[in-house]
């Protein structure tokens, strides 16, 4: 629907900046991190910050990208949402060794973003998501410490 309403301006590349710019803003470790902190803890700080990078960003990305980026906002907001609300009842089994391999793995797949944006189309990252998942499920595997 969005695409649509876009096409007056003849922009052939909606897709690609909506996704691009979405995967770049969502996956990111602040994301995370910072919907979870403002869940369990109702600590905005993390996503107030995560805000005013994003806006630069999606600034940037706009100009080179055209206006799909814009769109990003949505699906950051029900990212972040449902997140937030998530928190609320994860909070007694996420540890502190959960959130920081959730925070190491958004920081390499946004770096996955980084190398397409600069090189082309190496990584699918979206097909790379559900790595969170398993990055949180791999803080309780027993260490050899």
């Amino acid at each position: 629907m969005p695409e649509k309403q876009s096409s007056g301006n003849n922009d052939n590349n909606f897709v690609t900046a909506f996704v691009v710019s979405s995967l770049t803003v969502c996956i990111g470790a602040m994301a995370v991190v910072g919907a979870v902190q403002d869940g369990i803890h109702n600590d905005v700080s993390i996503l107030a910050a995560k805000s005013i990078l994003d806006f630069v960003i999606i600034f940037i990305l706009t100009a080179s990208l055209g206006i799909g980026c814009a769109f990003s906002a949505i699906p950051v907001g029900l990212f972040q949402g449902s997140i937030t609300l998530l928190a609320v009842f994860i909070e007694p089994i996420l540890t502190t060794k959960a959130l920081e391999y959730l925070s190491m793995t958004g920081s390499m797949l946004i770096f996955c973003v980084g190398i397409n944006l600069v090189f082309g189309k190496k990584f699918e990252v979206a097909n790379m998501l559900p790595v969170l998942l398993i990055a949180v499920l791999f803080a309780y595997v027993p260490s050899f410490d």
